[in-house]
């Protein structure tokens, strides 16, 4: 039988961190929190809610994610985010996996449901925006600084459980954008570190082909006016990050 420990990381999820929680009651054998100094009621809820609380400040999104493992008591790792909440078909689906002994290179993903403003998105590219959620630490672990990935040390299965994973994303569309652009900020820098060049046609070209990707081929405008947001964003962000490579070209 697998024993599962559920893992996340937090800053100030006061408003969200209670319904993740327990929507990993009786799935994950224990659950396992580490908060980068949280100034609201983070800690206290989680304390209420008897999760094994760990404060660390800020190492980046990997190396947070990877302490939160090593504290872990159980191999076999459960990653989530504070905003995210598993739907009662997905906590069926993990339930159900756990009464059998799974080969240490099974890895699980997890549909991901996003929530826009209070509404779900099916399409623009969003879903069923699949997402490693379940593995053995023992063959993988987080690496990257911008949209972390987990590498894998062994050739891995991958089985895609039954259900979604809900995520509670962006309560307004401002929201949205400063996350875009916080996002996009960050790549244009590594982009630039990494000696990424012609800057100033891939500002151009970019966002077009990122609009038209995610709101034509990608069914965007089958999800209304908030589709259109949705893509239009991601056309933005995508120029910010060009903007950005090219600014610090220009400046070094």
């Amino acid at each position: 039988m697998m024993r599962i420990s559920a893992t996340i990381i937090t800053l100030n999820e006061e408003d969200k961190i209670r319904q993740c929680v327990e929507s990993l009651k009786d799935v994950a054998d224990e659950i396992v929190v580490v908060d980068s100094l949280s100034t609201d009621a983070t800690k206290s809820i989680c304390d209420e809610l008897g999760v094994k609380f760990v404060e660390q400040r800020w190492l980046g999104y990997s190396e947070q994610k990877n302490l939160a493992n090593s504290i872990a008591s159980h191999d076999w790792i459960l990653s989530i985010d504070a905003d995210e909440v598993l739907s009662d078909e997905l906590r069926k689906s993990v339930l159900e996996i756990k009464e059998t002994d799974m080969d240490i290179n099974t890895v699980f993903l997890f549909n991901r449901l996003n929530n826009y403003c209070g509404k779900w998105i099916r399409h623009c590219g969003l879903y069923p925006d699949r997402k490693i959620r379940i593995w053995n630490r023992n063959v993988g672990k987080w690496e990257g600084e911008i949209h972390e990935v987990i590498k894998f040390s062994t050739k891995t299965k991958e089985v895609t459980l039954t259900g979604d994973l809900l995520h509670y994303s962006f309560n307004t569309h401002e929201d949205f954008q400063k996350q875009l652009f916080k996002f996009a900020e960050m790549k244009g820098k590594e982009y630039f570190q990494k000696g990424k060049k012609n800057a100033a046609l891939l500002k151009f070209f970019s966002p077009i082909f990122s609009f038209v990707k995610n709101y034509i081929f990608k069914l965007g405008f089958l999800d209304g006016q908030d589709g259109f947001k949705i893509c239009l964003g991601y056309a933005q962000a995508t120029r910010h990050k060009y903007e950005i490579l090219r600014q610090l070209r220009i400046n070094n």
